[in-house]
C-alpha cells in the first residue's frame, strides 16, 4: 500500500470550502469510502480467533452506547499489520491492527483502546476537527487543485484531514473519560486503562509506537485516568456483581 492507511480524506470536503462547514452525514460518507479502501488495500488477519476476540470486546462496548450508535450496523475489521494502532470512524467503523496485541495484552486493556476510539465517534470529534480545519484554512492550498476536476479526480486528490491526524488535547481527554465509562459499563476493568498506557510507554523505548504518535496526550494522562476511577469502578463492580463480565479470549495469551 503506497499511502498510510486512513490518511486520505475525500476531496469532497474541499467542495465545502465555499460554505465553510461539514455535516455529520458527509463525514460518515467519507468514513465509509475510506474504510472500504482500507479493507481492499490492506491485508486482513486470517486468524478467526483474533477476529472473534476483537468482535467480542467491540460488541460489548457498542452495547453500552446511546442512540443512534447502539443501533448502527457497525463494521469491525482486524488488519494483519504490526502497527500498534486501532481506530474508529464515524458511521460505525472499527479497525484494529493486530500489532496492538503487543501492548493490549488482556481483554480489559483492549477494551480501553476500543472504548477510547469509539468515544471519538460518539463525541463527533472527526466532525469538529474537519470544521476546525476548514475554518483555520489549513486545506485552502489544496482547494485550487480540486477546482474544475471531476468527482473521481477530486476524490483521488484528497485532503490531509485523515482519520489518523492527532486530535486536540481536549478531545483526547474527553475520549479518555467517555471511553472509560463505556468499558466499565460493559464489564471491563477500568483500571486496565492505566496499565495499557504504562505498556505503551514501555513499548515506546527509543520512539513512540504508532498509537502514541498519533494520539498525543498530556503528561498527566495516566493521572487523569486514575482520577476518573472512583466514577468508573462502581459501574464495573455492578456489572461483575450481576455476572455480566465478558469473557473475550485473547488468542495470544
Amino acid at each position: 500500500m503506497s499511502r498510510r492507511p486512513g490518511r486520505i480524506f475525500s476531496a469532497l470536503m474541499l467542495m465545502l470550502l465555499g460554505v465553510g462547514c461539514v455535516s455529520q452525514a458527509e463525514i460518515e460518507a467519507v468514513s465509509a469510502d475510506e474504510f472500504e479502501q482500507m479493507q481492499t488495500q490492506m491485508a486482513l488477519t486470517s486468524s478467526a480467533t483474533e477476529k472473534t476476540y476483537v468482535y467480542c470486546v467491540s460488541r460489548a462496548i457498542i452495547a453500552q452506547l446511546g442512540s443512534p450508535y447502539d443501533t448502527m450496523d457497525w463494521e469491525i475489521e482486524v488488519f494483519d499489520n504490526e502497527m500498534v494502532n486501532a481506530f474508529a470512524m464515524a458511521g460505525g467503523k472499527i479497525g484494529v491492527f493486530n500489532g496492538i496485541f503487543a501492548v493490549a495484552t488482556t481483554q480489559d486493556e483492549l477494551a480501553a483502546v476500543i472504548g477510547h476510539e469509539v468515544a471519538h465517534v460518539t463525541e463527533q470529534h472527526s466532525l469538529e476537527r474537519a470544521n476546525q480545519e476548514l475554518v483555520t484554512g489549513n486545506i485552502v492550498g489544496l482547494g485550487s487543485a480540486a477546482i474544475g476536476g471531476n468527482l473521481g479526480q477530486m476524490v483521488a486528490i484528497g485532503a490531509d484531514l485523515g482519520f489518523f491526524l492527532p486530535y486536540g488535547r481536549r478531545q483526547e481527554s474527553e475520549a479518555d473519560v467517555v471511553g472509560l465509562d463505556y468499558m466499565a459499563s460493559a464489564g471491563f476493568d477500568p483500571r486496565a486503562s492505566v496499565q495499557l498506557w504504562k505498556n505503551m510507554e514501555a513499548k515506546a523505548g527509543g520512539g513512540p509506537p504508532e498509537f502514541l504518535s498519533t494520539h498525543p496526550s498530556a503528561d498527566n494522562r495516566i493521572g487523569g485516568l486514575i482520577s476518573q476511577l472512583p466514577t468508573a469502578l462502581p459501574l464495573y463492580n455492578e456489572v461483575v456483581a450481576e455476572g455480566g463480565r465478558p469473557n473475550c479470549r485473547n488468542p495470544n495469551s
